[in-house]
């Protein structure tokens, strides 16, 4: 079983920045993917930005230049550096782990981390 825990979510001033972290642990296979969602309120969980193994990332157009994702793959920790922050990146940010078509759960969620950002 995998489980995935987010932490370094905060309140912060518009301009401020924040580091996300994401542990995975458990029964980890040799390759996956992480990624980052967010989800304000009221509105639908939209892809943030995505890692594979060989460290290729992915962003949304919205967070590009200001978010950086990087992974630590001895602490199989995944980083999310939010810089530039805006209100409108205020929402709960999710890490998700894509564990292939073969895992038994391919994917699987953390509980999420609040990110408030103030004007």
């Amino acid at each position: 079983q995998v489980q995935l825990v987010e932490s370094g979510g905060g309140l912060v001033q518009a301009g401020g920045s924040l580091r996300l972290a994401c542990e995975i642990s458990g029964s980890i296979p040799s390759e996956y993917g992480l990624a980052w969602y967010r989800q304000a309120p009221g509105k639908h969980r939209d892809f943030v930005a995505s890692i594979t193994t060989d460290d290729e990332s992915r962003y949304a157009d919205s967070v590009k230049g200001r978010f950086i994702i990087s992974r630590d793959a001895a602490k199989n920790t995944v980083y999310l550096q939010m810089n530039s922050l805006k209100s409108e990146d205020t929402a709960v940010y999710y890490c998700t782990a894509d564990l292939g078509e073969l895992a038994p759960v391919r994917y699987v969620w953390g509980e999420g981390t609040q990110v408030t950002v103030s004007s």
